[in-house]
């Protein structure tokens, strides 16, 4: 199938938690937030699930370096939840949604009405794999994911990652709720899991970045 090449990155705790119990994600120090950025202007599209829309509101956008382009914000959204007055809506760089054919009409209308482009992709959950197609159709051909543990798993369970970048601080937080780098349903062998290469390890300020390919 034609897709973008998907770049997974996270910071996370030596845990593996990308937030704590209570929501709080200030894992990364200054330094890696700055190479998150770096990245987030190499790309076409920057990919969150509505997840992390609702808990964070975030902006997917670069702005802690200079840049000269900003990277077309994606949100997995099953049933259309993107509050009309989250960030990631904002005039500062084009918005694209998928949907699946369940989300209301008039959530859908809404976002459109906002300024998102929906494209409509499964029946009842966002098909990951025809929205990668439709999205290289839309001319994304590089994709930088920053997913919760659900949508890393999807993404990873349907081999549509071809990337995974950590940076790993120097913190133990734990907790059983907590979301860590990657959640859903699992693999249940080691065989099934999705095995990686690593391609470059260094230190970034406190954190330590590992870099890997996804081994097909």
């Amino acid at each position: 199938m034609r897709r973008p090449h998907v770049i997974m990155n996270a910071g996370m705790t030596l845990d593996g938690k990308l937030a704590t119990v209570a929501g709080d994600t200030r894992i990364s120090g200054k330094e890696d937030l700055e190479r998150v950025h770096r990245i987030r202007a190499e790309v076409d599209a920057v990919m969150v699930g509505v997840g992390t829309v609702l808990q964070d509101d975030p902006r997917l956008t670069v702005h802690r370096i200079p840049s000269q382009r900003q990277p077309t914000r994606v949100v997995a959204d099953s049933l259309a939840r993107t509050p009309p007055e989250a960030r990631i809506l904002s005039d500062e760089a084009p918005t694209i949604i998928g949907v699946s054919s369940a989300a209301p009409r008039e959530r859908v209308e809404m976002l459109r009405e906002r300024g998102a482009e929906v494209v409509v992709c499964g029946s009842s959950r966002v098909d990951l794999r025809c929205f990668m197609e439709r999205l290289y159709d839309m001319g994304i051909r590089k994709l930088l994911l920053e997913g919760g543990g659900t949508l890393n798993f999807s993404m990873l369970r349907e081999g549509l990652v071809d990337e995974v970048r950590v940076a790993i601080a120097p913190v133990i937080v734990g907790g059983s709720r907590a979301v860590t780098l990657v959640d859903g349903e699992g693999f249940e062998s080691i065989d099934e899991g999705v095995h990686l290469r690593l391609r470059k390890h260094y230190t970034l300020g406190k954190d330590l970045v590992l870099e890997y390919e996804v081994v097909r």
